[in-house]
């Protein structure tokens, strides 16, 4: 086997052991370190860190309790929770093995010198170093990710009777594993909400995962949500996690899940209800503990009734149900929303001092807000990057529009067809599934034509 990068630490009061151990994994780790004094283990932890340590249970000439050992296996994980110890004995007492693994301890060898044995145990040993190390990693990048997205998904509750009603209930639901659903328009704010939810449930310092259903073609479903080995299709040339195994001990956010074609319904009821699942290319059944939020801007009951969803997983996903309400239902926020988005974008623009006049958060308030509060933040960041004066009055409030004379200045099919499709795709900010929806079309057909003609976001 090639040498690895590992560093060794031994610790063994016996000269001609720590030379043996010394000659014998020199081979396989880059550092191979040894010390005949645990009083020194303190020195060596600070000047370096060490995947393995090999610790001496017995360091008292005629002594074979193993409280020694266990004193030091105490004093390195005081300095380093990660640390793997592996202790050594020479006496095969498996009441002190336990008692040393209930320590904190990650294994333990026998000085009978089965040189394979002893090999395999650390270069197993080493593996689990790695990994928690780069869990440790992980962790450390998923809460700066999470700070980060909670910065960029701020929440503004409102003072609205029926954002009132919302969160009531979110305070209620968050702690409890119940699986909700989140219905409403396009641009209401689902992920937001199904953040604050994971915010707020015991689940918080654990991983938030959202999967776009919308977005994630049926083709690439049971790979992406379940991972698959490698060799289990051409492509897969290593083994990949999938985002149910991602989300375990975490919270799973379905977005759009409307989208989910019946055949692959049955696929994800399965392991809401069984809690495990098999990775593409494996029959080893993983066992999962998600918390599930789903959202959807479509009446999942008038798809039962279609026999467009599966009654069973509806009723799977809808433990709790919260519907969230349009923008227009809601004008007492606007003003609140409009200062908030106002704040954000400024700092975003590195503009300062703005503000709104009365007559635009009039404007602003009397609008029907179709696209939702997506729609608002969209035009108040066009005020805020187009505006010379520190004051946005009204004429700085400018709403998406098309004019008739534009659409109906030919009789060309194709030209207006690709004027409503774009008149379309600008009002619901190139959001695929609700400008499909708009127009009568399926997504496919929607990217078809954006390809044949041309159409960019602007």
């Amino acid at each position: 086997m090639a040498t690895t990068n590992g560093k060794i630490l031994i610790l063994d009061d016996n000269q001609e052991l720590l030379a043996a151990f010394r000659l014998f994994l020199s081979p396989h780790f880059k550092i191979v370190k040894t010390e005949n004094n645990p009083a020194r283990i303190h020195e060596h932890l600070r000047k370096d860190d060490y995947d393995v340590i090999l610790l001496d249970m017995n360091f008292a000439a005629g002594v074979n309790t193993g409280n020694e050992g266990i004193f030091w296996l105490r004093e390195i994980l005081k300095h380093d929770p990660l640390a793997i110890v592996v202790l050594l004995t020479a006496y095969g007492d498996v009441q002190l093995a336990v008692r040393s693994i209930k320590e904190g301890a990650t294994d333990f060898i026998q000085k009978s010198w089965e040189e394979e044995k002893i090999l395999s145990t650390i270069l197993a040993a080493y593996q689990l170093r790695q990994s928690r190390v780069e869990i440790k990693s992980l962790r450390n990048k998923h809460q700066h990710l999470n700070e980060t997205i909670v910065n960029k998904f701020s929440l503004v509750k409102g003072i609205s009777r029926p954002m009132k009603k919302v969160f009531d209930t979110i305070e209620k639901v968050a702690p409890t594993e119940a699986n909700i659903l989140l219905s409403g328009e396009s641009g209401t704010g689902k992920e937001i909400i199904a953040r604050e939810i994971h915010r707020l449930s015991t689940r918080a310092d654990e991983i938030f995962v959202r999967v776009d259903l919308g977005s994630l073609a049926p083709s690439l479903f049971e790979s992406e949500m379940f991972g698959y080995m490698k060799g289990a299709f051409t492509d897969a040339r290593e083994d990949r996690a999938g985002y149910i195994e991602l989300a375990s001990g975490g919270t799973l956010f379905l977005d759009e899940i409307s989208n989910l074609p019946v055949e692959l319904q049955s696929k994800l009821l399965s392991v809401i209800q069984n809690r495990e699942f098999s990775r593409l290319g494996s029959v080893k059944k993983q066992v999962v503990d998600f918390r599930l939020v789903c959202a959807t801007n479509i009446a999942l009951q008038d798809l039962v009734e279609q026999q467009k969803f599966r009654q069973d997983l509806f009723y799977r996903i809808n433990t709790i149900q919260i519907e969230l309400p349009p923008l227009t239902d809601r004008k007492a926020d606007i003003p609140l929303l409009a200062v908030h988005f106002l704040s954000e974008l400024t700092a975003k623009y590195k503009k300062t001092g703005l503000e709104f006049s009365e007559s635009a958060i009039d404007k602003l308030c009397n609008h029907s807000w179709p696209g939702n509060v997506r729609e608002l933040q969209h035009i108040i960041e066009k005020a805020v990057i187009l505006s010379d004066a520190q004051l946005i009055d009204e004429n700085a409030i400018l709403f998406s529009t098309t004019s008739r004379a534009q659409l109906d200045d030919t009789f060309d099919l194709d030209s207006q067809e690709r004027n409503w499709i774009a008149r379309a795709l600008e009002h619901y900010e190139w959001n695929m599934t609700a400008t499909a929806k708009s127009l009568g079309i399926n997504r496919s057909t929607l990217y078809e034509k954006i390809k044949k003609y041309e159409l960019k976001p602007v």
